[in-house]
């Protein structure tokens, strides 16, 4: 897969945006080999936990809402991964509380602000902000109201323009580095889930792999994903109950070479009973894990060589 010249001298390091409340904390931080080893851009969204006092203290119960908001240690799983397999990584610092970065700046809840847009012009709810989980995250099953009281408009402002404007600049930037190099980039938009129910007699999946039911990256990549799975004998799903959000939406261009999948696993599988630390099978994700880019990077370098014998068609098309 690797090209002749493709064995990394350096890293480049860069950290960008700035989480407001914090002494001169960044929002996100990027790694990349140079030369890059193979097309991959591992994403962690909601890995961040640097909680400005602020926030923490504006939170009716800061602890049990924190670690339901967190994919908690993607961001240790992911710089791992990046380590063991060369992939470029991108993980965010802001914690989802503060802003989530996989939803659009317009999906909203502005009954949670002290003067909403709504009150001054009739701007409607966001859709996923309906069920309380927007770009700032209002309520929790179980767990209720997240805050003691209302936020300011200047506050969401300032947490778009320091925190998810140059996050996904920075993305659309990285992916793009690695098209040119490559001829095509896959984007793994990593992301943790509670374990799921039974759904009659089948098993629940251990890994749900969302590409937006088929729009986000060409087949092949969901089909490597599954072989790779399968050969592993773990059960894997696809786009039920999660096939991506924003981030799949603003980044995947699969006929520009720019592919999207975003990956859930049952925090069960890596973390201990409580589903607060890292527990047994933390090593051994971090195993399956490097597997499954490295599969899925021999992949997308196929697509990007143009060869046919790889290529499926998308199914959006």
């Amino acid at each position: 897969m690797a090209r002749s010249d493709s064995q990394p001298d350096e890293s480049r390091r860069e950290g960008g945006g700035h989480v407001p409340g914090t002494d001169g904390q960044v929002a996100f931080e990027l790694t990349a080999p140079e030369p890059s080893p193979v097309p991959v851009l591992i994403a962690v969204p909601h890995g961040g936990r640097a909680y400005a006092p602020d926030l923490v203290e504006r939170m009716r119960h800061p602890r049990a809402a924190a670690l339901r908001l967190e994919d908690r240690y993607t961001d240790r799983l992911g710089e791992a991964v990046a380590a063991r397999t060369g992939a470029a990584l991108l993980v965010a610092r802001a914690p989802r509380a503060m802003i989530d970065l996989n939803r659009a700046t317009d999906d909203v809840d502005w009954d949670m602000f002290a003067l909403g847009r709504h009150q001054k012009g009739g701007t409607p709810i966001g859709l996923r902000a309906r069920s309380g989980l927007g770009l700032i995250p209002r309520r929790l099953p179980g767990l209720g109201e997240i805050w003691k009281r209302k936020h300011e408009e200047a506050e969401l402002d300032e947490r778009v323009s320091h925190i998810h404007e140059p996050y996904h600049a920075c993305t659309e930037r990285e992916l793009e580095r690695l098209r040119k190099r490559w001829g095509a980039a896959l984007l793994v938009d990593l992301h943790s889930m509670p374990p799921l129910g039974l759904r009659g007699a089948q098993p629940p999946s251990e890994f749900v792999i969302g590409d937006r039911f088929g729009a986000a990256c060409d087949g092949t990549l969901v089909a490597a994903a599954f072989g790779f799975f399968a050969e592993q004998r773990r059960l894997a799903g696809h786009n039920r109950p999660y096939a991506g959000g924003y981030v799949l939406d603003r980044h995947a261009a699969p006929h520009n070479g720019i592919h999207a999948l975003q990956l859930e696993i049952d925090r069960s599988s890596y973390l201990d009973r409580a589903m607060v630390e890292p527990g047994d099978g933390f090593d051994a994700m971090i195993d399956l894990l490097s597997g499954l880019v490295t599969r899925l990077a021999e992949t997308v370098a196929d697509i990007g060589r143009g060869d046919p014998d790889r290529r499926w068609p998308i199914a959006a098309e």
